[in-house]
């Protein structure tokens, strides 16, 4: 079978009523194995994770935030904003096409027929966003944070918000200027019906293989700077800021880990290594550990997700006042979209992303707020992440 790029699939999922497209845009990390991945169609449906643990063949789909509720019952009710995605949804494709990292290609595809090539670019126009917070309302959430903080309720928040606007584009196209705009390792589009994910994520949240799991949480975030990218950096490397923050994300990976991993084999493998992505410097730190015996998917999960650098430390106590203090549904935002293939699997983690549904366009973006933060700082890094999201709608602001 001949090589077939994104853009091709992509324009093939059109005819879909469900379809994933996974592409890595040439990251050569060590721990993945797939430059591109591509299901549609669904042969079966997974809506729980205990159904996974007997699977052996391939699936794609999501764990959306809200199933910490699910997981949590004793502690979270069911949530009563309106949701768009079902919590958790996995399904196994009648169609796939892979492409490995050492280049083999594993296809069902007949007669090797895609599609034809995209169309021109298409311009999108400035959009009307409306936002979960207002300016005053977002400083006066910051003092309420840093009021539980001092108080020693938690230690770090990573506190977000929406932006919504009604506009009538193609989401096919919408993703294929994200993708060639602002190309990272852990990009997506997703179908569902009438649901689009459309994602640019940076982030690994958890990868099984064999009996090894390893989670690459992200704190620490600063933006690019092309005239002067090396002064950005070491910036970002000797923020205190940045460093407590992600130290802290790691302990917490290392403990959560800890529940489901052999004694004494959870292990730092980096500590806040610095990496570059189109549009800003990201500081990434990697722990990893041996799965204990007899250990489920759901197991794994209880442990782990949500992932702790979209919610912070301690994560239950965190969770419990991130739905007190956000105005919105976070719905596939901060959870995770990924792939099951032969008893392993690996997981993005939902950010730099967009959601389209009925005419409905929206994104969210957040920060870690500790102590030290400063809310117009804050601010301003949201802007960063938003950066490659807005920047797609031809806006100054």
């Amino acid at each position: 079978m001949r090589l077939v790029n994104w853009e091709l699939l992509l324009q093939r999922s059109r005819n879909q009523t469900h379809a994933i497209l996974l592409v890595s845009n040439g990251y050569l990390d060590e721990y993945g194995h797939f430059e591109l991945m591509y299901g549609e169609g669904v042969k079966q449906a997974f809506t729980h994770p205990i159904e996974l643990d007997a699977f052996n063949g391939l699936a794609f789909g999501h764990v959306g935030y809200h199933f910490k509720n699910n997981l949590y019952r004793h502690l979270f009710p069911q949530d009563e904003k309106k949701a768009t995605w079902p919590d958790f949804y996995f399904f196994e494709p009648l169609n796939s096409y892979l492409i490995h990292r050492d280049g083999r290609i594993e296809s069902n595809f007949e007669n090797d027929n895609v599609v034809e090539e995209i169309n021109p670019i298409q311009q999108f126009g400035p959009q009307n966003w409306m936002s979960s917070e207002t300016p005053v309302s977002y400083l006066e959430k910051i003092k309420d944070i840093q009021t539980c903080i001092r108080n020693g309720v938690f230690y770090e928040m990573n506190f977000c918000q929406s932006f919504q606007a009604e506009s009538e584009i193609d989401p096919y196209r919408l993703f294929w200027e994200l993708n060639r705009t602002a190309p990272n390792p852990f990009a997506v589009f997703y179908k569902l019906e009438d649901r689009y994910l459309i994602g640019s994520s940076p982030e690994r949240f958890l990868q099984k293989r064999g009996s090894q799991l390893i989670s690459q949480p992200i704190k620490g975030t600063v933006k690019r700077n092309g005239f002067n990218d090396i002064t950005e950096v070491e910036r970002l490397k000797s923020s205190k800021k940045d460093r407590a923050e992600n130290v802290m994300i790691v302990d917490l990976v290392r403990n959560d880990l800890s529940r489901v991993c052999q004694v004494g084999t959870v292990v730092v493998d980096e500590l806040c290594g610095i990496y570059s992505y189109p549009n800003v410097h990201q500081m990434i730190s990697t722990v990893s550990g041996e799965l204990s015996e007899d250990i489920s998917f759901k197991d794994i999960l209880e442990a782990l997700f949500p992932m702790g650098s979209m919610t912070g430390a301690p994560k239950i106590e965190v969770m419990k006042h991130i739905d007190r203090l956000e105005n919105f549904n976070r719905e596939l935002y901060s959870g995770c979209i990924g792939y099951f293939y032969h008893k392993d699997f690996d997981f993005n983690v939902v950010i730099r992303s967009l959601e389209y549904h009925k005419g409905i366009l929206k994104y969210a973006v957040g920060g870690a707020i500790t102590i030290d933060s400063q809310a117009t700082e804050e601010l301003e890094e949201c802007v960063t992440k938003a950066s490659s999201i807005r920047g797609l709608f031809k806006e100054t602001n």
